[in-house]
């Protein structure tokens, strides 16, 4: 597995992650956290805050993360209520 080493894309990725467990907590769809987790690694392009390796290393590790749908499952382990509303 790829791993972070500077505190600073540690404290991106972990942004990026709940930030991600919010959306899912509001019914997003994993498309939507897929344009959302772009956006962020595009803004830290941008502003050139990582270095190269860095970046690079951030950016598997969130596609990664994304993929898993484990990444999003609530402490009920039930998978059944990723991205869809629980019926009342």
């Amino acid at each position: 597995m790829t791993s972070l080493e500077h505190p600073e894309s540690i404290r991106h990725f972990q942004s990026i992650c709940d930030a991600c467990q919010e959306l899912k907590t509001s019914h997003h769809n994993p498309s939507e956290l897929r344009l959302y987790a772009d956006g962020y690694l595009h803004a830290l392009r941008a502003c050139r805050k990582l270095d190269r390796i860095e970046q690079l290393k951030l950016e598997k590790l969130i596609e990664r993360w994304i993929l898993d749908p484990s990444s999003f499952i609530g402490p009920d382990g039930d998978i059944s209520t990723l991205f869809h509303k629980k019926e009342l």
